[in-house]
């Protein structure tokens, strides 16, 4: 979405999630230095697009035509699009910041599908560096200050950048190491060459029957319905594949997540916005796409149906347990509650 409007209501929503449940997070402190990197994204976006375009009716003053690419018209249209550009740079980066501060990311490694096993060690180290790079970061930055040193510039923040990338790939090292070690992603058994060839070869048609499919959709006007047709059976034809590989992986789990009602509750919103969000896209896509220059309106749209549906994104913040409540997700440990599937 570039609907600054909506814009603002993601951002809100995702400042309560962090303010709810990650602000006392090992990595919460991140949120400030994403907020920084969002606030200079957008302080350089502004200025890009005010010397870059020159279109618009509403001229704030004008650079000579003989300045080579800045020359021309500085129009408060084009300044309002580097604003939404910054805007929509600024609520990813915002999102993400909420996201590492407040999702248990060894439980989203542990519900990642079976079928991904031989990308488990890859997708731990991705899923996990940005926040061990903080702590690493905030690890790293105390050392130094009891060592005397003092950031004051950019050339102060030398002896900081170069421990961190070595600790990070240490970390990342042991990481992998540890996984290993634990079996993660380990196969009951391995499959026989004809086996490993069956899947390799229905992987490959799966992805050419989904590539030809796409290819005869956008170029084939006549029968568009053989097209998505070869798309859904490329992709059921994956999916039957993934399930297969699954089964063939051994997992092990002390604790199993009990599902609780608030999670419905959470599956039955974020639904909701996906879908209040698409059936926008292809009913009034001027409400979500805003441009501010002519002959669209300068003020953006607002659908209030929309809106409302994006303050859904708050629900997380809503549902939190409070302060001492225990959660029943992370049982005690009890050698009688524990059970290994």
């Amino acid at each position: 979405m570039r609907n600054p409007l909506y814009l603002a209501l993601v951002i809100g929503c995702a400042w309560l999630a962090y303010w709810t449940l990650g602000r006392t997070s090992a990595v919460g402190s991140s949120w400030g230095s994403f907020m920084r990197i969002g606030l200079f994204l957008l302080a350089v976006a502004v200025p890009f697009n005010a010397l870059s375009i020159h279109m618009g009716q509403i001229v704030l003053f004008r650079i000579p035509a003989s300045w080579p690419i800045v020359g021309g018209n500085i129009t408060l249209e084009a300044v309002l699009s580097g604003v939404v550009s910054g805007v929509g740079l600024l609520t990813i980066l915002i999102v993400f910041a909420a996201f590492n501060a407040v999702v248990d990311h060894y439980q989203l490694l542990r519900s990642t599908p079976a079928f991904l096993f031989q990308m488990g060690v890859v997708l731990s180290i991705a899923i996990t560096f940005v926040p061990q790079m903080v702590i690493g970061a905030q690890e790293i930055r105390q050392a130094q200050r009891i060592r005397g040193h003092r950031f004051r510039g950019v050339r102060d923040l030398l002896p900081l950048v170069m421990p961190l990338l070595a600790n990070g790939m240490e970390r990342a090292i042991q990481l992998a190491e540890t996984m290993e070690a634990r079996g993660f992603g380990s196969a009951i058994e391995a499959p026989s060459q004809r086996q490993a060839v069956l899947m390799q070869g229905g992987t490959l048609a799966a992805l050419l029957s989904v590539l030809g499919g796409l290819v005869m959709v956008a170029y084939s006007l006549a029968a568009p319905w053989l097209g998505w047709a070869l798309v859904l059976g490329g992709v059921g034809l994956m999916l039957v594949l993934f399930a297969l590989q699954g089964r063939r992986v051994h997992r092990t789990r002390f604790r199993r997540p009990e599902w609780q009602g608030r999670d419905t509750l959470l599956v039955l919103a974020s639904v909701v916005v996906v879908a209040a969000v698409l059936v926008a896209r292809a009913l009034v896509p001027e409400t979500v796409y805003y441009s501010p220059f002519p002959p669209s309106p300068l003020w953006p749209p607002f659908n209030p149906l929309l809106g409302g549906a994006l303050l859904l994104l708050a629900l997380p913040a809503l549902l939190a347990p409070s302060t001492g409540q225990a959660d029943v997700s992370h049982p005690p440990h009890d050698a009688h509650q524990v059970r290994v599937e």
